[in-house]
């Protein structure tokens, strides 16, 4: 893959319909990128998301966006893939049912083929270490360790090529994220982030994301877009 002085590079963008991809994409399109942007419809709980990343993509621009059907309950093994209770109690210290089993493994490993097949050597991704859940595959030791991986599983690496997964909320506070929202002039979008919507399309306001997005908004002074369900 060669290219040439002066043209913009691609690059694909995972691109789930949350606050922090949104966010990441919008970084990825200010710093110049034509963007890929890879959705995953995997039979997920929450995936009235699904429609915020079609806005996103939208707005932003992208060349092309593609909601890949990946039906992830014929796993199971998460509150957010099967009959399990979403916790709604406080973000706890262990890792939440509401983990995907490798979901950032295979989410990196999809988008990698379609960079490579499209002549990308950039990923995106929206992860971050500091207001999260405790998930292992957004430590920052997972997207080093898979960029290293990245290298030895393509063509492009093979000939000493170098892949790069860019992950720029990784060490940024969720108040941070929701203000770089506002400064993207993309914080009027339906950005989702609730796991457990009800019936009639609410955030639930208590599971971990919801807690999360809530906290930053409010430490930031900005106000949330979200519509919640009343609290007992």
């Amino acid at each position: 893959m060669t290219i040439s002085p002066g043209e913009q590079r691609r690059a694909v963008v995972l691109l789930s319909g949350g606050l922090d991809s949104m966010v990441c994409a919008g970084l990825a399109r200010e710093a110049g990128y034509r963007l890929l942007a890879l959705t995953f419809d995997y039979n997920q709980r929450h995936r009235i998301e699904i429609d915020a990343a079609r806005a996103v993509a939208a707005r932003i621009g992208v060349d092309r966006h593609i909601v890949l059907p990946l039906d992830l309950r014929a796993f199971g093994g998460s509150a957010l893939t099967d009959a399990i209770a979403v916790p709604k109690t406080g973000v706890g210290t262990d890792i939440p049912v509401t983990y995907v089993p490798a979901r950032n493994l295979v989410f990196l490993s999809l988008a990698l083929a379609w960079a490579e097949a499209a002549g990308s050597a950039d990923l995106f991704i929206g992860v971050n270490a500091l207001d999260y859940s405790g998930y292992p595959d957004c430590r920052p030791e997972f997207i080093s360790g898979f960029e290293q991986l990245a290298r030895l599983a393509t063509a492009f690496g093979d000939r000493g090529g170098a892949v790069t997964i860019h992950a720029p909320l990784q060490y940024r506070k969720k108040a941070e994220i929701a203000r770089e929202a506002v400064r993207l002039g993309l914080n009027d979008l339906p950005s989702w982030s609730c796991y457990d919507p009800t019936p009639t399309g609410l955030a639930c306001g208590l599971c971990d994301s919801c807690r999360l997005r809530q906290a930053g908004f409010a430490e930031a002074g900005i106000a949330d877009g979200t519509c919640y369900a009343a609290k007992d």
